[in-house]
């Protein structure tokens, strides 16, 4: 497998796991927004949307534009890209496996 920044990983893996954020990451995906405009869907405060756009931001998965005296946030997609790729060779470890113990249950079946 590839070698990849564990402790990235585990802060891409960690936002991820709250649905609130996926959520805000759904909200980005079609475009930048300010914390104002994440937060109308949610039923919580302006600071608690911002702890979790810093836990966003601390993973990679949001980056932040500054324009006046608003802060427009936006996907940054290599974080997630980085997370798929892991994903991905894990799946190929996984699928490899089985096919293995596919091979070698065949092979058990044919000698009894």
């Amino acid at each position: 497998m590839v070698n990849y920044n564990d402790e990235n990983l585990n802060d891409v893996f960690q936002a991820l796991s709250d649905p609130t954020r996926r959520e805000i990451i759904r909200s980005l995906a079609a475009s930048e927004m300010t914390v104002m405009n994440l937060a109308k869907p949610f039923d919580m405060s302006l600071p608690a949307i911002s702890k979790h756009l810093k836990v966003m931001e601390k993973a990679g998965l949001v980056s932040v534009r500054k324009e006046g005296t608003y802060r427009y946030y936006y996907l940054n997609p290599q974080a997630i890209e980085n997370a798929q790729e892991w994903l991905v060779d894990l799946r190929k470890f996984w699928t490899a496996q089985v096919f293995n113990l596919e091979q070698f249950l065949e092979t058990q079946s044919k000698e009894d």
